[in-house]
């Protein structure tokens, strides 16, 4: 039974939003789509809203949505004892027919046996029985590593899920049990079926042999869409309850040319696909009836050819991701006047730490860029950096201090907002193999930095949490043992503490230098660039032969 408190809550979320789907369920296929964290992160998260627009689209499917309570409202859940319910039936989870997790960032996957936990929902798939709901998983966490959350799971979509979300419960619907489900699952192109496959393991965190039964294949080829063009994949809700108030998210562009070597994005995307300036505008402007504001969004777009004209639409105030420095950008700035902050992300301080991670761009492309903005009127320049790069020296992180003051040097106008991250080694990209630095040596650096810049008048540095990135290193590094320290993180918030209640040594998956032998934990997903051709642009940063 819900609370008043909390029935309360929802009424006042959903009478803010437009656009939201009320369906009737009856004969229709029940679906929850959850995002693991609180409603005003989810509801800012474009492949989130654009799976709700596009299940709630069958006429046989009813798609509802739940959140991660917020932090002041678990203490209401845990005095009550209610269960977590969706916004637009409040049904609890337990009552839907599949409930389906939308996960984009490692740091939630604490979440989702907490959100269980509360939905009265048994954690691990091998614990549930047919009268729980099935549980699958999508998002892009799903593209590279499921293997930490795949004990949780009955099915995972790899890659894109536009269209495999169509065939599967096409093959909810046919299927007899759900014996006969996972074997016709399993055969759809981008979907994992977790309990098909054993895997043997090794000590320091090493995969020894993994084998599949049943039919399913040893490799699973993730799934994408070969033209976002015409794509219903978009919002359908637009509420000032987010991280970007009554923004509707328009996508211009998927994928990114550049292919950094550090960025996940650049390599589970590939290939790049964008919409025409036509069917763009034409998205843009049937947006008009939800919301005035719209955010922009493509890895870069300055490498989005209809940009400008897409910004001289009037009548629409926009918001756009970060732009590349580089000399296009130029262009789209007279654009941004009186636009709050503008984004530019040089990554590393000294052209030697861009060339080893692929960044190409260069210190008088990020001067110029910056130099710009800053002179056009934009009140704020963030720039991004990070901190434990591989082959990465004090001298590379002094040269973030050096860029810095060189771009406070351009203009008294407008002031700097500088964003420090911890890297970390993903799968998919070249630097899958390596270790991540040590946390002493990282700590050492974010302060060298913000000692560096601490007199500098407009400038304010900001850096993440490190053992937050080394909780991330860990959950998408690792396999499906590491979900046994998920299960305790509900109890702790200290992953290490979680570690060891698990019994599980994180160093391996952190620090342990991998090579080209390794079986990966992720290996078995085919994401349609060769391991060696990841290897060898490995070997080329460390500036060694790929042989």
């Amino acid at each position: 039974m819900t609370s008043r408190k909390i029935a309360a809550k929802i009424e006042s979320l959903l009478s803010r939003e437009t656009g939201t789907v009320f369906k009737d369920p009856g004969g229709k296929v029940s679906l929850c789509i959850v995002y693991p964290n609180v409603y005003r992160v989810g509801m800012s998260n474009l492949g989130f809203q654009g799976m709700y627009t596009l299940l709630n689209e069958r006429p046989d499917v009813v798609c509802e949505r739940a959140f991660l309570p917020d932090e002041e409202d678990r203490g209401e859940y845990r005095r009550t004892g209610g269960a977590i319910v969706s916004l637009e039936s409040r049904r609890p989870l337990s009552r839907f027919d599949i409930v389906a997790f939308s996960v984009s960032f490692e740091n939630d996957y604490p979440n989702i046996p907490g959100i269980l936990g509360m939905s009265g929902i048994p954690v691990r798939a091998e614990q549930r029985a047919d009268v729980h709901p099935l549980l699958i998983m999508g998002g892009v966490c799903a593209f590279f590593n499921p293997e930490p959350v795949a004990d949780f799971f009955d099915v995972c979509f790899v890659g894109e899920a536009e269209e495999t979300i169509a065939q599967f419960i096409d093959a909810y619907r046919e299927s007899k049990d759900r014996k006969d489900l996972f074997g016709r699952a399993a055969n759809i192109e981008g979907v994992y079926v977790p309990r098909l496959y054993s895997i043997r393991y090794g000590g320091e965190g090493r995969v020894l042999k993994r084998k599949a039964s049943a039919g399913a294949p040893e490799t699973v080829r993730r799934s994408f869409v070969k033209e976002i063009a015409g794509s219903r994949f978009r919002p359908s809700i637009v509420t000032p309850e987010t991280e970007f108030s009554r923004m509707y998210l328009a996508e211009a562009m998927r994928g990114c040319p550049w292919s950094c070597r550090f960025c996940v994005a650049g390599y589970v995307y590939k290939p790049v696909r964008r919409k025409g300036a036509g069917e763009l505008e034409e998205e843009i402007r049937a947006a008009a009836s939800l919301s005035g504001r719209v955010g922009l969004i493509a890895p870069s777009l300055t490498d989005y050819p209809y940009t400008k004209d897409v910004l001289c639409i009037d009548g629409v105030d926009f918001s756009i991701t970060s732009l590349r420095a580089s000399p296009k950008s130029a262009e789209l700035i007279r654009f941004l006047r009186g636009h709050k902050s503008v984004s530019i992300a040089p990554e590393a301080g000294t052209e030697r730490l861009r060339v080893v991670i692929d960044k190409r761009i260069t210190e008088g492309n990020i001067l110029q860029t910056a130099k710009l903005i800053l002179s056009g009127g934009v009140e704020t320049v963030r720039l991004y950096f990070m901190v434990g790069l591989p082959t990465e020296q004090d001298e590379d992180v002094e040269g973030i201090v050096t860029l810095v003051k060189k771009i406070r040097g351009l203009s008294s106008k407008g002031n700097i907002v500088l964003t420090l991250s911890t890297f970390v080694p993903k799968p998919f990209t070249p630097f899958q193999w390596h270790p991540m630095e040590r946390m002493g040596v990282v700590k050492e650096r974010l302060g060298l930095v913000k000692k560096g810049l601490s007199r500098i008048k407009g400038v304010k540095v900001f850096h993440d949490v490190p053992k937050y990135a080394y909780m991330q290193g860990l959950f998408s590094r690792g396999d499906r043992r590491v979900s046994r320290v998920l299960e305790h993180m509900p109890d702790t918030e200290d992953w290490r503490k979680a570690c060891d209640a698990a019994g599980v040594d994180p160093d391996p998956y952190l620090f342990r230098q991998r090579d080209l032998r390794d079986l990966l934990p992720w290996d078995f997903i085919d994401n349609g660039v060769p391991k060696e051709k990841l290897w060898a642009e490995y070997q080329k940063a460390l500036g060694r032969n790929a042989s």
